[in-house]
This record gives C-alpha cells, sequence and structure tokens, in this order.
C-alpha cells in the first residue's frame, strides 16, 4: 500500500512550488525589464533616425509611410498629438491635421451627389486637386491615417470595403449585405438595374427594387430614366467618378 505524504512532506511540497513561483517572477520581472530597456533603445535610434531623416519623411509619401510601420512596432503613434515630440520635430501632426480639414471639406462639397459615401481613389485625386500648390505629395495611405484620426467627430468618417473598392463613409449610415452586394455589382459599370439585380444576384424583383430604392433614399444613388429600352439605371457616384456623372462644374471644393 502506498503511503501518504505527511504533515512535513507537504509542507516541502509547498515550499518547493513557492521557490518556483519566485523564480518564475524574478525570470519574467528581468525579461521585462530587459524588453523595456530594448525599446527605449529603439526609441531613441526612431527619434535619431528622424530628426535625420526629417525632410524625407515629410516630402516622400513611400518613406513616410513605412516610417508610420516603424513607429507601430514600438507603440509610438506620431500623430497623437499636435502639441508632442514628434509633431515638433517632423511636423507631421500639421500635415494630419491640415489633410483631415481637407478631406472633410471634400466629403461636405460632394455628400449632395453622393449621399456621403465616395471611393477612397477619387477622394485621394480631388483633395490631389485641391492640394496642387502643396509641397507635400499625397497617398492613399495618408488619407487613411488622416481619416482614423476623424473618427473622433463622431460622424461616420470610416473606410470599408466593397469588392475591390475601398468606400469612405462621412455619414452615419448603416449598410446591409444586400446593399454592399448592390455596390459590389455598380463596380462593374458603375450603374445597376432591377433586372440585373434579379440575374446577377438570383433576388426576387421585390427584393432588388426595395434594395436599390432604400440606396437612393439614403442619397447614395442617382436614377436616370432615358434609356430607349425604358430601364431605369440606378448610378452610384461612390464606385464611379462624380464628375463623369455630374460634370466637373457642379463640384466646388
Amino acid at each position: 500500500m502506498k503511503r501518504r505524504p505527511g504533515i512535513g512532506g507537504l509542507q516541502t511540497a509547498a515550499a518547493t512550488r513557492g521557490q518556483y513561483k519566485l523564480v518564475g517572477e524574478n525570470v519574467a520581472k528581468v525579461k521585462t525589464d530587459l524588453l523595456k530597456e530594448q525599446l527605449a533603445t529603439f526609441r531613441s535610434h526612431l527619434e535619431d533616425f528622424a530628426r535625420k531623416h526629417k525632410n524625407d519623411i515629410r516630402k516622400n509619401p513611400t518613406f513616410r509611410a513605412q516610417f508610420h510601420e516603424m513607429c507601430a512596432k514600438v507603440g509610438v503613434d506620431p500623430l497623437a498629438s499636435n502639441k508632442g515630440f514628434w509633431a515638433e520635430l517632423l511636423g507631421i501632426g500639421d500635415f494630419y491635421y491640415e489633410l483631415g480639414v481637407q478631406i472633410v471639406e471634400i466629403c461636405l462639397a460632394t455628400r449632395p451627389h453622393n449621399g456621403g459615401l465616395i471611393s477612397l481613389q477619387e477622394l485621394c485625386t480631388l483633395v490631389g486637386q485641391k492640394r496642387k500648390n502643396a509641397r507635400e505629395p499625397v497617398t492613399e495611405d495618408d488619407c487613411l491615417r488622416a481619416i482614423s484620426k476623424l473618427k473622433v467627430l463622431g460622424s461616420g468618417y470610416e473606410v470599408f470595403s466593397v469588392g475591390k473598392k475601398k468606400l469612405v463613409r462621412s455619414v452615419p449610415t448603416e449598410l446591409n449585405k444586400d446593399h454592399n452586394e448592390i455596390l459590389e455589382l455598380a463596380q462593374a459599370q458603375g450603374f445597376v438595374t432591377v433586372d440585373e439585380a434579379e440575374r446577377r444576384l438570383s433576388w426576387s424583383s421585390g427584393r432588388a427594387i426595395d434594395a436599390l430604392d432604400t440606396l437612393l433614399e439614403e442619397g447614395l444613388a442617382m436614377i436616370d430614366d432615358g434609356h430607349r429600352d425604358g430601364k431605369r439605371r440606378y448610378w452610384f457616384p461612390c464606385v464611379s467618378s462624380i464628375a463623369s456623372i455630374v460634370g466637373t462644374d457642379a463640384i466646388t471644393i
């Protein structure tokens, strides 16, 4: 018969477990301290790098995107404050603040035509036109970073993907699966008909009309009844150029 451990054995086992726990805590502390030291060193090197390449970061969009990736790896957000070390060193806080204001202005100017939904690509094109005299070129990555800071406004301002396109929403509109499928279908020609939605999506006529009319009521679609075939076309400016639908003179930015 196997003997059970006595009180002395239990006390020894408890003491051993306590020692293991203490050793584990010490090892974890050493690892944490080492990691903090490595991060501090990396941040110091990052600051030196930023000082040395300040002009490249401001003027070269590709270089700027790579710099943001380096910052993210060590938990540094150069855009967190306009008054912080990074803003004073690089001035990129002011750059993204100005870019954010321009994005808001463009979203407001185009909202009567697209209902507050615009493709990221067209938004960047319009930003480029608005900033044609600016020294720093702007990329989609820059626009995405500026938009991420606009979320504090609480009026939409978010980016989401539909099919192969990224769309920027500036109004708190909720789109369901049917709406997203319509927008994805519209990417081929810029418009959708009820017949096409029925055929391509295997929907009933009622389902197609309901989804299209809801998008029309939300201001995300425009109707065109001037065709010989008599089929109403629902145009979606958010997946095609606004200028191609309403003309460049109708857009004031």
